[in-house]
């Protein structure tokens, strides 16, 4: 006899404001401690039982995969709120800024991002899927290579590029951590036509991305 298919409950409010906790006590954890933050700290961070940690989050990596996710959702808002800027550039840019400082916002996952790159691709592709995150870039890029305003070499694959390199900074200290200065000079480099062309180096394999040339 075939059976219907068992549907999830809902999280009762009080779970998920538990969840919430957590995965706030864990951002700071992890910002400031790293990768090295203990599953224990973070339940004392949120004024939480760590079993109750463990009931969300089994383990360390479901607990940072947890908080890639939430971060990609954020990275999605944004980039739909940058399609309501009428500015082709400006959206484009904007977009960008806001990336990176929502980036800067979990140094931890700018850890995750230089160290664990399988890790975030994976929340990247899980954001494609339930987001359309990948789908709003692409309009956003093509809105602006339209307006020609964004170099027309310039692809998709190029935003975590640029991401990466400003994460790496975002997670040293002292007078090369001005990742804000590099942003400034990445979107100078990125205005149209461009003065040097960039290199045709192969494009990487990330399931859910259409490769693009420009």
């Amino acid at each position: 006899m075939a059976t219907s298919p068992v549907t999830e409950r809902p999280m009762r409010a009080d779970a998920r404001r538990n969840r919430a906790r957590v995965l706030k006590a864990a951002r700071h954890c992890f910002a400031a401690d790293g990768l090295e933050a203990q599953m224990d700290d973070v339940a004392t961070r949120a004024k939480v039982g760590v079993g109750t940690v463990y009931r969300h989050f089994p383990t360390k990596e479901a607990l940072i995969e947890a908080l890639a996710d939430d971060y990609f959702a954020h990275q999605a808002e944004a980039a739909r709120a940058a399609l309501e800027v009428e500015d082709p550039w400006e959206a484009f840019r904007g977009y960008l800024e806001q990336g990176s400082e929502i980036l800067a916002e979990n140094r931890a996952l700018a850890q995750v991002l230089r160290d664990r790159p399988e890790m975030m691709g994976q929340a990247a592709v899980r954001a494609a899927e339930q987001l359309d995150f990948f789908a709003t870039l692409e309009t956003l890029i093509d809105r602006a290579k339209r307006a020609k305003a964004l170099r027309a070499d310039f692809r998709l694959e190029d935003i975590p590029l640029t991401m990466c390199a400003l994460g790496s900074l975002q997670t040293t200290h002292g007078q090369y951590s001005s990742w804000r200065r590099l942003r400034a000079i990445i979107q100078d480099g990125l205005r149209a036509p461009g003065s040097t062309p960039l290199p045709e180096e192969p494009v990487p394999a990330v399931s859910g991305t259409r490769r693009r040339t420009g």
